[in-house]
């Protein structure tokens, strides 16, 4: 009856309409096929509709079908949402939280914080996620994110730490080899720029230099291989102030251009930011990440 409509069939559905075959939603869910395929024969059954066309290469939906993709997503939403609140609940200050952070921020800021964290609370486990993609909070991928911007997902939490400096350096072994740049004479040295992201790009057009990506004779998007580019002496770079004052190196040089800040912001889902545990490496986190803004 479809008053009795069990969630695992709706959501075998689902991800068969989503994926388009048995075997990648089979994958996606951690069941078998042949699972998958009589979970898909039983909701046709209870709901007295076929709902896909089944093809050689996969299933397409009916037109019965598709319409019920809204309402089966609205139901993952809300099952997803009752699990938040759920883990919400939790009192005890132990259990494991998982973060999400830049790959700059997660090699150069957080083993020190995280380090801290678990001397002050070891009944805490911490799960890091170095991941310049964007990390979707409201599906538990992440407890809390570290953000270089500040999210505009509804039902977050967020709080600005602050905002940290950027500099201009080069290696010392580049200033050897090609002399100490000076501001007249920079279209004459090299830089390392960023491969696909337009921001190095950008913030050099604003300043009033007319260049393009060729102008950079490196180029990497990674921010760890950016710095060690600038470290082994490809070039002039960029990086945050507090990571470049700390390696010897290099030398930071001033050419009188304003650069831009980096914010940092906290963020959470508003359900999970309650819970003791979570609100505790909150509040630890932001501490830790206060001594590197400005």
């Amino acid at each position: 009856m479809i008053n009795q409509l069990d969630w695992s069939l709706v959501q075998a559905f689902l991800s068969v309409a989503e994926t388009g075959s048995l075997s990648a939603a089979a994958r996606e869910l951690g069941a078998s096929q042949p699972t998958l395929g009589r979970q898909i024969k039983q909701i046709e059954t209870q709901l007295g509709a076929t709902l896909f066309r089944r093809q050689p290469r996969g299933f397409t939906l009916t037109e019965t079908g598709a319409a019920l993709v809204a309402p089966a997503r609205a139901m993952r939403e809300a099952t997803q949402q009752m699990a938040l609140i759920a883990a919400g609940q939790q009192e005890a200050l132990q259990g494991s939280v998982r973060i999400t952070a830049s790959t700059a921020t997660s090699c150069y800021h957080m083993p020190s914080i995280i380090a801290a964290i678990r001397t002050a609370e070891p009944e805490i486990e911490i799960e890091l996620v170095p991941s310049d993609d964007t990390r979707n909070l409201l599906y538990r991928e992440a407890d809390i994110a570290v953000r270089m911007y500040r999210p505009t997902q509804l039902d977050l939490i967020t709080q600005h730490i602050g905002d940290i400096t950027l500099g201009v350096f080069a290696a010392q072994s580049y200033i050897d080899r090609r002399g100490m740049p000076e501001r007249g004479a920079l279209m004459h040295h090299d830089f390392v720029g960023f491969d696909t992201n337009p921001a190095i790009l950008d913030g050099m057009q604003q300043a009033g230099f007319e260049v393009d990506r060729t102008f950079f004779g490196v180029r990497c998007d990674d921010n760890i291989a950016y710095w060690e580019l600038v470290r082994a002496g490809c070039g002039i770079g960029f990086a945050q102030a507090c990571v470049g004052r700390a390696d010897p190196s290099v030398r930071e040089l001033d050419f009188g251009y304003p650069l831009p800040a980096l914010p940092i912001w906290l963020t959470a889902h508003e359900a999970m930011r309650q819970t003791p545990r979570i609100r505790r490496v909150w509040d630890l986190l932001s501490e830790g990440l206060k001594p590197l803004v400005s």
